[in-house]
C-alpha cells in the first residue's frame, strides 16, 4: 500500500456534479494499493495515519495527529501510484492491484480509520474524479506500508 499524505485546509472530490467528499482541516489520502497487499497493510497504514503527528501546536512544532487538531480524512484511490515510468513514454500499471482486489481493501482502509474515530469522507472507486485542495504548508507525505506488517 502506499499513500501520498497532504495536509490540507479544505478539499473536495467530485464526480460529475456531484460532491462526493468533502473535508475542512485533516488530511487528503490518495491511497494506491498493490497486488500483495493484505488486511494487516490496511491496519498499519490506518493506525500511521490516524497518529500522525504533522500538524503544528501552539508553538508551531508538528507535534499533533489529526485527531488532535478534530480534522478528517479524505481517502481518494489512486492506482497510478503504483504506476511505472521507467520503460517508453508510457506508464504501466503492473503493480497496482486489480480492482477485485483493490477496491475492498480500500472499502477496509475507510472502515479502520472511522473505527479509530476519524471523520472520513471518500471519492468513488474508480471513477473519474476531480480533486481541488488547499494545501497546507504545503506539507506531503508518500508513506509505503512496510512489506511483512
Amino acid at each position: 500500500m502506499r499513500a501520498v499524505v497532504q495536509r490540507v485546509r479544505r478539499a473536495k472530490v467530485t464526480v460529475g456534479d456531484e460532491i462526493t467528499g468533502e473535508i475542512a482541516t485533516g488530511w487528503l489520502l490518495l491511497l494506491g494499493i498493490a497486488p500483495d497487499d493484505t488486511p494487516k497493510d490496511v491496519d498499519w497504514l490506518a493506525e500511521k495515519i490516524a497518529n500522525l503527528r504533522a500538524f503544528e501546536d501552539e508553538a508551531g512544532k508538528m507535534n499533533l495527529s489529526v485527531q488532535d487538531v478534530r480534522g478528517a480524512v479524505l481517502v481518494v484511490s489512486q492506482f497510478t501510484l503504483y504506476g511505472d515510468c521507467l520503460k517508453g513514454r508510457r506508464p504501466g500499471f503492473t503493480g497496482a492491484a486489480s480492482p477485485a482486489i483493490a477496491e475492498p481493501l480500500y472499502e477496509s482502509f475507510v472502515v479502520a480509520l472511522k473505527a479509530l474515530g476519524i471523520p472520513v469522507a471518500t471519492g468513488r472507486f474508480g471513477a473519474d474524479m476531480q480533486v481541488e485542495l488547499v494545501n497546507d504548508g504545503p506539507v506531503t507525505f508518500v508513506i509505503d506500508v512496510p512489506q511483512g506488517k
